[in-house]
């Protein structure tokens, strides 16, 4: 693997686990055959969710001048400025092509394409309970020729976000496995949206970077019928988050909600996914709903 001359140790103190962090970044030429976020793998037309005018400006442009997508091997990310973080990140997942991968030791890279002041510092993550949590999951992306190289370009920072330990190993409670395993889904391909929601009041650790308490999901499936279908959901760190410096232990939530309610919270435009959203049709179905299990998921 191709590394720059930016390389680097950074040393740790403190750290539960490690004990050094390695910084490093891929050269540039490894993204060159990376295609992103295929916006037609449905076989239908699903975009990237269209910011508004307010976070346009706060995106992270890359060096190159060729716009805001971080394309990756199945997948994309576009940054916020103010952050250091995703604003989303968008997925193709073919099912039937996933491949298994082990995990290896974990060495996460910087973007050279983009300014490394807009990548959210390590520093951050020596809290003993924050996880460098995964946006795309590791897996998702890993299927077909470029699996290998997907489950590394996983491992960047742009695709992850400070995450309490407890939220980021249950994570999701493997939406997407039920969703391509029980569903009935047309050829197995999903696509997923994810991403933090970025309030004012955000805890703020280190005096200066701001923990989002909340992440949102939005899957898109055609059906054994082939019609599109687009479900959303959202979980909260909220009540894991108890101080500036100090992270407290308690109860999680996982809800199904609208895609619409998303695009509320986020300021995100989805477009005609919210068409597709079975709870848009459902005139009784509360504003949100705990998702105890897969069972008590609507698709």
């Amino acid at each position: 693997m191709q590394q720059t001359a930016e390389d680097l140790d950074f040393k740790e103190e403190g750290a539960m686990d490690e004990a050094k962090l390695e910084r490093v970044a891929l050269s540039p030429e490894w993204y060159g055959r990376s295609k992103g976020y295929n916006r037609k793998f449905l076989g239908v037309r699903v975009d990237l969710p269209a910011l508004p005018p307010e976070c346009v400006e706060d995106t992270v442009s890359l060096k190159d001048g060729s716009g805001r997508e971080l394309k990756y091997t199945h997948f994309s990310v576009v940054m916020s400025k103010s952050r250091g973080l995703a604003f989303f990140t968008a997925v193709n997942i073919d099912g039937r092509r996933i491949e298994d991968l082990p995990r290896d030791r974990d060495v996460w890279y910087f973007d050279p394409r983009i300014e490394r002041k807009y990548q959210m510092d390590p520093k951050v993550y020596k809290h003993p309970e924050l996880d460098r949590g995964h946006l795309v999951r590791r897996l998702d992306p890993v299927w077909g020729r470029g699996a290998e190289k997907a489950n590394e370009e996983t491992f960047h920072f742009t695709n992850c976000s400070p995450q309490h330990s407890k939220l980021n190993q249950r994570t999701w409670l493997d939406l997407e496995n039920y969703i391509l395993n029980n569903a009935k889904v047309y050829d197995f391909k999903v696509t997923v949206f994810t991403g933090p929601v970025f309030r004012d009041n955000d805890k703020v650790y280190l005096q200066k970077f701001a923990i989002p308490a909340e992440f949102w999901k939005v899957v898109a499936i055609r059906k054994i019928d082939r019609t599109l279908s687009a479900t959303a959901y959202l979980q909260s760190q909220r009540n894991l988050i108890s101080g500036l410096k100090v992270f407290g232990y308690g109860e999680y939530k996982t809800y199904q909600v609208r895609v619409a309610d998303i695009e509320t919270l986020t300021g995100l435009d989805f477009g005609k996914l919210r068409e597709h959203d079975p709870l848009s049709r459902l005139k009784s179905f509360p504003q949100a709903v705990p998702i105890g299990g897969p069972r008590d998921i609507i698709l």
